[in-house]
């Protein structure tokens, strides 16, 4: 008997701005700034500065908006390009995430939350053609290591570590401890 895959809601159409409600948009690139240490030559710091700027100008009047969108636009190759990670204004950031290195990054997730590491290599997005819906949802306080590969309609629980290498199939409950191909919970020590 085949089984039966359900389909996963339609992605947010971009329409309106995902950026953390009760933060304006300042102080939330400052907190951004500060959890990539400070540093102006961040490529982390960037990707996630374009996609909060992408999300701002959802909120502007026409064609202000059109103005901006073209701005974005460039910022957005711009960081694919020469910083190697490719982040849209469509996936809902919390605050505090930390892209840690650079380059080879896909994140193609529904949503990330509060306090999450991403290091190199990471890629997140759909797994199949059959349901282009199908992204990961990313829970708080996540630490995804270099060369994870997160993929269809899986949710991360809140505390979860993503071991590097590991490719994820399928949800990971809060707290786990996830390595391996296909990605499995790790033994305790």
């Amino acid at each position: 008997m085949a089984r039966t895959l359900d389909k996963a809601p339609p992605l947010p159409d971009g329409s309106r701005n995902l950026n953390p409600p009760g933060i304006g948009f300042c102080a939330l690139v400052r907190e951004d700034f500060r959890t990539h240490d400070s540093d102006p030559f961040s490529q982390g710091f960037w990707a996630v500065f374009t996609n909060r700027f992408g999300n701002l100008r959802m909120g502007w009047p026409q064609p202000l908006r059109g103005l901006a969108g073209l701005a974005y636009k460039l910022m957005r190759v711009w960081i694919q390009v020469f910083c190697g990670i490719k982040l849209d204004y469509t996936v809902k950031l919390g605050r505090r995430v930390r892209i840690d290195h650079f380059g080879g990054i896909v994140i193609g997730a529904r949503s990330i939350g509060d306090d999450v590491i991403i290091r190199q290599n990471t890629t997140m997005g759909i797994r199949s053609l059959d349901d282009l819906n199908a992204k990961p949802m990313i829970g708080s306080r996540v630490n995804i290591g270099a060369g994870a590969v997160i993929v269809g309609h899986v949710t991360i629980g809140d505390d979860s570590v993503i071991g590097a290498g590991a490719c994820v199939i399928r949800p990971v409950a809060a707290g786990s401890v996830v390595v391996g191909v296909p990605a499995r919970p790790m033994a305790p020590i």
